[in-house]
């Protein structure tokens, strides 16, 4: 079969119709994890999510964005010594786990922390807060104020 000019677009018609169902750009990339066009491009710069450049624009492969959804950075899944800093079933929990659940803002329980009204350990570069201190705070110092305004 000889090749014309329309057999070339057809091609590329259907070539593009492949690849456009598996490639996205950066700014459907950022859409699609709910991040910034900034933090997808900064993951393509560290080599954390595969991506090519075809002459001025991005495209990312849907298969390599899901493999860099799975291995994304998470605090949650944070370990130190081998061991899950938060780990919520044996009642660790980070400051702002702590405050989005006692509904107070996240610099309440860092000072909390610091002034020594809510106990917490130094994990590494993380405080890592144990279940029965949350308790203790809430009864002892929450509660408290609560009453306060209640009067």
């Amino acid at each position: 079969m000889p090749i014309t000019k329309d057999t070339k677009k057809s091609k590329r018609k259907s070539d593009k119709k492949k690849s456009d169902a598996k490639v996205v750009s950066i700014t459907e990339a950022a859409r699609i994890n709910d991040v910034s066009r900034q933090a997808i491009y900064i993951a393509i710069k560290l080599n954390k999510l595969k991506a090519h450049k075809e002459t001025t624009r991005w495209t990312i492969n849907l298969a390599d964005l899901e493999e860099y959804r799975r291995h994304k950075y998470s605090r949650s899944k944070s370990t130190f010594n081998g061991e899950l800093l938060f780990d919520n079933a044996k009642g660790y929990y980070s400051i702002n786990q702590v405050a989005r659940m006692l509904k107070v803002p996240a610099q309440k329980i860092y000072y909390a922390t610091r002034t020594g009204y809510l106990k917490a350990v130094r994990k590494g570069a993380a405080w890592v807060i144990l279940e029965d201190n949350i308790k203790e705070y809430r009864k002892s110092f929450l509660n408290k104020k609560n009453k306060r305004k209640a009067s």
